[in-house]
């Protein structure tokens, strides 16, 4: 049985926790290759949630690259007339940087089919564009060089790589200033729940450094401090 998408309410709950701190939940479960390496946000103190709509390049190959695209057949066009109202396109350009994935005329397109964002390890082009158009994105670099140069589309909706994590359809892609980490479809809502509740310890763990706390039993927190901490949280109804 496949797993359901998460509810709106898990997906604005992910918003409120790091990715860090998401990081350290899914070690919990064991998953240590969660966070995209080296794919940063193109527009400052941004935050995504989202479900995955993958699309994998492979390298181009010159007969293919110079025939003319075919928007009823090219993969590229139509994985984007089918991405859904709030899914993130995740991009696999196998870490290549010598040309963009996209411009802003398909950013745009995207942006209409209601996706909430695109995330590669590749680049943009059209990239001071894309950025006023204010839909969320993350990448490795700018590139004016078409796709076509060293990309071609292989296939949407499969599991793919980007940034050096596995991504598999439907997985839940979190983004914030510092990144982008990805969390099984199947543990979106335990992990959740678990990083909310640790964002908020951690933030009153920090308050009491800056207070001058010391760090042994504060951090990690001993019984005492965590008794400390619920006694906090309960005051302040969080």
């Amino acid at each position: 049985m496949e797993n359901s998408p998460p509810s709106k309410t898990v997906l604005e709950s992910l918003l409120i926790p790091s990715t860090a701190t998401i990081t350290s939940v899914l070690t919990k479960y064991g998953l240590w290759n969660t966070f995209m390496q080296d794919v940063t946000p193109n527009i400052p103190n941004t935050k995504i949630a989202g479900p995955a709509f993958t699309m994998r390049y492979i390298p181009a190959r010159e007969d293919l690259a110079r025939a003319p695209v075919d928007p009823l057949t090219d993969v590229q066009r139509m994985g984007i007339e089918r991405i859904g109202e709030g899914e993130i396109l995740v991009v696999d350009a196998r870490g290549e940087t010598g040309a963009g994935i996209m411009g802003d005329i398909l950013v745009s397109r995207i942006i209409q089919r209601g996706a909430v964002g695109v995330v590669t390890d590749g680049g943009f082009r059209d990239t001071p564009g894309i950025k006023e158009m204010g839909l969320t994105t993350y990448s490795r670099c700018m590139n004016a060089h078409n796709s076509r140069c060293i990309h071609y589309p292989c296939d949407i909706q499969t599991p793919i790589a980007c940034g050096g994590v596995a991504i598999f359809p439907g997985d839940i892609i979190v983004g914030d200033a510092e990144g982008i980490v990805v969390i099984p479809l199947h543990l979106a809502e335990e992990v959740a729940d678990q990083a909310v509740e640790q964002e908020h310890r951690e933030e009153w763990i920090l308050s009491k450094i800056k207070e001058g706390r010391i760090t042994n039993g504060l951090y990690p927190p001993d019984e005492n401090t965590l008794e400390e901490y619920e006694v906090w949280k309960a005051q302040n109804r969080i």
